[in-house]
């Protein structure tokens, strides 16, 4: 089977946030992470079927989306979930607050890796928890967490250890070893680990496994809350559908607990979506990947042939970190939007230094965004 994903789908004048930060300006939004590719096929017959159906009544327990998701689980990872381990959620990021408050106290702190995703360095911030940043560094071409920092800085106040596995902005899939170092530095300092997953179905380097923390053995699954998702993968993400994976059962009490009253159920449309995603969804996004491989390549080629610019080819995801340091430009952001792109702030994932480059587009869309950097940085120098 055959899918395009060079197919110009108009978003401008509809209710994308990705494309409505723009609006009646002649910007390139490649910011916010969700794709220009329409969903698959099977998704939106599985969501007309149920719309069909006219009634959207309370939904009962998701007891086939957890089936579903177990069975997917165990194909891909050969990891083995049980049905009572699964809380099913309308996203990701309510899941990263909620283990905040869940799993540490007033006047403990979370471990936060930086550059990361925005919402894991907020969830600390809105929860009142203080945060002990580590930095990622950069060794054999991948961004990689240096845990000797963290042992340097680490004190008695740290309960909870953040991880974002594949790595957002740095496109890194942790190898085996690095996933069992990080499990011996949450042994030695008894921290609970949260390692969000949501990329794990999107790795474009061949060769390279995504591996499940929770996974490494019983300890590591004892210790850990696994956050996983269809909305990325299969650009679902207005939707919101989301798993955590809480084998140990007082900390599933724990989440449960924080988690009523304030986080909902997921919608029947949703729910619906994830199921049709997990089940019949894999021929797609296999096609899906060998398109971004290629945009990847195409990126990480244009980029580097700058010599102002270098950016490391990310093992995952669909998000370029490009390092501008030698632009020396105060407001990268601002710069690059008057040159047409719209993209995000390193500023926001902890460092000015870089921005983020989506690059879940269209080949068309990304060959203009390359031709409109270009004269960005022609016009600087």
């Amino acid at each position: 089977m055959i899918f395009s994903f060079d197919q110009q789908i108009e978003r401008r004048y509809g209710d994308s946030i990705k494309w409505n930060k723009y609006k009646n300006k002649d910007i390139i939004p490649l910011w916010v992470a969700d794709t220009d590719f329409k969903s698959p096929q099977c998704i939106i017959d599985a969501i007309n079927a149920r719309v069909s159906h006219g009634i959207f009544g309370y939904g009962d327990t998701p007891s086939l989306l957890v089936d579903i998701f177990i069975n997917y689980l165990y194909k891909k990872f050969n990891w083995k979930l049980k049905p009572e381990w699964i809380v099913v959620l309308p996203g990701v990021v309510s899941g990263l607050n909620l283990s905040v408050r869940a799993f540490t106290n007033i006047n403990e702190r979370v471990i936060t890796p930086i550059p990361i995703y925005p919402p894991f360095r907020n969830a600390a911030k809105l929860a009142n928890r203080g945060q002990l940043n580590i930095p990622l560094i950069l060794k054999n071409n991948r961004w990689v967490l240096n845990l000797e920092i963290a042992r340097d800085k680490i004190s008695n106040k740290e309960r909870l250890l953040m991880l974002c596995n594949p790595q957002n902005p740095g496109g890194t899939v942790y190898k085996l070893q690095e996933l069992k170092e990080q499990l011996s530095f949450a042994q030695q300092n008894n921290l609970i680990v949260c390692s969000d997953e949501i990329h794990c179905d999107l790795i474009l380097e061949p060769n390279t496994e995504h591996v499940p923390f929770g996974s490494l053995n019983e300890d590591a699954a004892q210790r850990s809350i696994t956050f996983m998702s269809p909305s990325k993968s299969f650009n679902i993400a207005g939707l919101g559908a989301s798993i955590a994976i809480i084998p140990n059962k007082i900390l599933r009490k724990k989440f449960m607990r924080i988690r009523q009253g304030i986080v909902p159920e997921v919608n029947l449309i949703a729910r619906v979506a994830a199921e049709a995603a997990w089940l019949k969804g894999n021929k797609w996004l296999h096609s899906l990947i060998n398109y971004l491989r290629i945009n990847r390549d195409l990126l990480s080629y244009q980029v580097n042939s700058f010599t102002s610019l270098s950016m490391v080819s990310p093992e995952a995801t669909y998000l370029g970190w490009i390092d501008i340091s030698n632009l020396n430009i105060n407001n990268p952001k601002l710069y690059f939007e008057k040159y047409g792109l719209g993209f995000s702030s390193g500023m926001d994932f902890g460092d000015n230094n870089f921005i983020r480059f989506n690059f879940g587009c269209t080949r068309h869309t990304l060959e203009e965004a390359l031709k409109r950097l270009k004269v960005a940085l022609k016009k600087y120098n």
